[in-house]
């Protein structure tokens, strides 16, 4: 497929724009975006393509794409502001701050656990009508009430969709707002932040149709864990319709936003947690929250994955370049956003054609190490 390819792309970073074209023209892309800072700035963002699968609207500059489990990764900072600004502690009891959480066994479970997918609720293995998930309060009660799933602390197994539950009413608990609400107010809007967490009808018309993998992703081996997280019919929410999916909070899957929003915000987790001069976060907080909790081979994802609270840690895949202290998360389909420290640069890819990798999405990777290369 022949494309136009706007936006900016600094010389030295060329070969970021041939990856971006090879991309569409293997025909693996519908629209797609990618940005790249440097020590916070924008070098590289390139867009293409189309928005809506009958190729009539072009992937522009205000298109808004959906991100899945990339989502994790802001949830993971508006966490780790709470903890930093001393409201919270890693290593404290979810039931400090959630007392109805203990139930089951699960009063011992610390924040840092639920957040590294430590807490053995990666989805409920009972029958469940799968529009519970448009309804916080009946998720999380249920989720309070569960016993989990395999030995609290003997490895991780990736929550899907039930880790924005559990990270949104930790931060709900604490500081009194939605999770979605406090991004708002308190990054999107002061920092100008193409960014959300429950997104308004107002948006809902610029945000790019998804084209579903024509391949299912290969789990690994089948287990309780796995099952409960997506092999069930009510694994996900459904059952409401696109935008009453879009209208809800869900901090581990439906954040909505544009490629340099996420390459700024990851910007700051890079750069000693400064955006625009001003502090979202300590870099003793960034470090808390990068902090390896668990390494291994994941129950549910079929990955060796190092994680912090709530970051996907870079090694041992790599899939965020080449520098060890790397984090940040994937979003099923093939997003990504992910800051680096070491060399201060953070970046972000987003797309609408989805790919049927897990995490580390081909198209994402060659972007990546293609701009790393570059520097």
């Amino acid at each position: 497929m022949t494309v136009d390819i706007t936006g900016v792309c600094a010389d030295r970073f060329s070969r970021v724009r041939d990856v971006f074209e090879a991309n569409f023209a293997d025909g693996g892309e519908l629209g797609a975006r990618f940005a790249f800072a440097v020590e916070g700035e924008i070098v590289v963002d390139l867009m293409g393509g189309f928005a809506d699968r009958q190729r009539t609207v072009p992937f522009g500059p205000d298109t808004l794409t959906a991100l899945f489990s990339t989502t994790k990764a802001v949830a993971a900072l508006m966490v780790a502001r709470l903890v930093d600004e001393g409201r919270l502690a890693y290593d404290q009891p979810v039931a400090d701050v959630w007392p109805e959480f203990a139930q089951a066994g699960k009063q011992d479970i610390t924040v840092e656990q639920a957040m590294s997918h430590q807490a053995g609720l990666s989805g409920f293995p009972d029958e469940t009508d799968p529009a519970i998930w448009f309804d916080w309060d009946a998720t999380c009660a249920k989720l309070a009430a569960m016993a989990p799933l395999f030995p609290v602390g003997s490895a991780s197994g990736y929550h899907p969709v039930t880790f924005g539950y559990l990270a949104g009413e930790i931060f709900r608990r604490v500081d009194g707002r939605t999770m979605g609400t406090a991004l708002r107010e308190d990054i999107a809007q002061p920092f100008g932040l193409d960014l959300w967490i429950g997104l308004p009808d107002s948006e809902h018309a610029r945000t790019a149709e998804l084209m579903r993998p024509t391949t299912l992703p290969k789990f690994g081996e089948m287990n309780a864990a796995v099952k409960a997280a997506f092999m069930t019919a009510w694994a996900a929410p459904s059952g409401r319709g696109t935008d009453e999916w879009r209208r809800v909070e869900i901090p581990s899957a439906n954040g909505h936003a544009t490629a340099p929003a996420l390459a700024r915000l990851m910007g700051a987790l890079a750069n000693g947690g400064v955006l625009d001069g001003k502090s979202l976060i300590t870099p003793a907080g960034i470090k808390a929250a990068t902090a390896e909790r668990i390494v291994g081979r994941d129950l549910v994802l079929p990955y060796d994955i190092s994680w912090g609270a709530g970051f996907m840690r870079n090694t041992p895949n790599f899939f965020y370049g080449p520098t060890a202290e790397a984090f940040g998360h994937s979003g099923w389909g093939g997003s990504c956003a992910f800051a680096d420290p070491t060399t201060g640069v953070s970046g972000s890819y987003v797309m609408n054609k989805q790919g049927n990798a897990l995490i580390g999405d081909p198209r994402a990777v060659r972007l990546i190490e293609a701009a790393y290369a570059s520097l």
